[in-house]
């Protein structure tokens, strides 16, 4: 209706025009004849199509439009199309649980006590909790009781209630997202770089920056790959004792690694100076905004405070879902399969590169849903106009770095292995390969 609508407003279509018959119509555009006939009819009560006995339906005679001035108004930039998505942000999509998920959710509603749906404790439903707690603790090393546990919407959630509370700078890795960053210093902590290399950040760097606390990726530095350095997680445990200062961790994507067994959270090593955050976002969704805080003891109250007296941010029947899903065991299933999913895609673009882009590094690939690529110094701005041009949707590494670091610029795209749905990845990968630099 609204492409007729459209054709014969910009007078494609004549008045006195002949449709075709709403049979042949509906045979060539594959739908249902009774589709074509409602639309036919609605056009005709609208004025646009006039249909009389034996002679079909037609174009509706009409007058001629009064001519109006053109419009000044500048024209919107228009966005541009994106045939393959390759940005460092989802998981796949289609690979979400759906029948696990709703197996929980109808055993959560079963069986939770009446008081649930009240106004919600903002520490977060203690089945979600005592969850949680078991869960962090067998599969990522963090020692907490469910006490200590605050439920989130989520890690962007959990860092600007955090930084609410934090007294003095924040310390942050050189290379990471501008999102966190900005979110941080609108809640009050100015942000200091951490100069990153091959081993992490340089914790070395702490005493001199005058940091209060420090976020690091730990398991996997975001997004340039690889994980902090055992000495160094030593090194900022050692920090965080004599400074009287805090390490958040951020464990976005601790579950996926490829090549031996996921590194044990930092928070394992002193709980009492390590506030550890993690979410669902890479693991199930980004939809379902769920998160979580382990905390230190004295730090939980005052979160909490922050946060308010009533649960204004995560449903309850999501953290009853979340709950259930862990405890049966679900939770653990699908971390496998997806290991083994991203795995083999890891794998094909490491095959893919080393067969079309072979001058081209790829770093960053023991664990998590993204790679980078080490491009020539000078190229990256040149690769991401090719890959616009392409539709090809990815990021270059200069939108992670801070913008008061020290270190020397790198070129480098950001790819995610994790977003793109199977039947579109091999064709991703091909428009990747041909926006590259060429070989020197």
């Amino acid at each position: 209706m609204h492409a007729l609508r459209e054709a014969v407003r910009s007078g494609r279509l004549a008045p006195g025009t002949r449709l075709p018959p709403y049979r042949t119509l509906a045979r060539d555009l594959g739908i249902a004849r009774n589709t074509v006939a409602t639309a036919y009819a609605e056009l005709v009560e609208e004025g646009w199509l006039s249909a009389r006995q034996g002679s079909g339906t037609q174009v509706a005679p009409r007058g001629t439009p009064p001519r109006t001035a053109p419009s000044h108004r500048p024209r919107r930039a228009e966005r541009p199309r994106v045939l393959h998505d390759l940005m460092p942000s989802s998981p796949d999509a289609s690979s979400f649980p759906r029948s696990a998920w709703a197996a929980s959710a109808r055993r959560a509603l079963a069986t939770v006590p009446n008081d649930a749906f009240g106004v919600g404790d903002p520490r977060g439903r203690p089945e979600l909790r005592e969850a949680l707690a078991e869960y962090l603790g067998r599969a990522r090393g963090v020692r907490t009781e469910p006490d200590r546990i605050v439920v989130c919407s989520g890690f962007a959630h959990a860092l600007s209630l955090l930084s609410g509370v934090l007294r003095g700078p924040l310390a942050v890795e050189s290379y990471g997202l501008s999102f966190h960053r900005g979110l941080a210093e609108r809640a009050g902590p100015r942000t200091v770089p951490l100069t990153v290399d091959a081993h992490g950040a340089r914790v070395d760097e702490l005493p001199a920056s005058g940091a209060a606390a420090v976020l690091l990726t730990p398991a996997h530095q975001f997004p340039t790959g690889g994980p902090l350095h055992p000495e160094r997680r030593a090194a900022v445990v050692a920090w965080a004792r004599s400074h009287g200062g805090l390490l958040v961790e951020d464990d976005y994507d601790g579950e996926f690694r490829y090549d031996r067994q996921p590194v044990g959270a930092v928070q394992g090593l002193d709980p009492d100076r390590v506030a550890y955050l993690g979410s669902t976002s890479k693991s199930l969704s980004p939809a379902l905004r769920l998160g979580w805080m382990v905390l230190p003891g004295p730090l939980t109250e005052e979160v909490l405070a922050a946060k308010g007296p009533r649960e204004m941010w995560s449903g309850v029947v999501d953290q009853l879902t979340l709950a259930d899903f862990l405890a049966c065991g679900a939770y653990d299933r699908h971390l496998r399969r997806m290991r083994q999913h991203y795995r083999r895609r890891r794998d094909l673009v490491v095959r893919t590169l080393a067969e079309r882009a072979p001058h081209i590094r790829v770093s960053g690939i023991a664990a998590g849903l993204h790679a980078v690529l080490e491009l020539p110094p000078g190229t990256e701005e040149s690769a991401l106009r090719a890959a616009r041009r392409a539709g090809l949707a990815l990021d270059g590494l200069h939108a992670y770095r801070h913008p008061d670091s020290a270190m020397a610029p790198r070129d480098g795209l950001v790819i995610s292995y994790g977003t793109p749905p199977d039947h579109g990845f091999a064709a991703a990968l091909d428009t990747l390969c041909d926006v590259l630099p060429k070989a020197p």
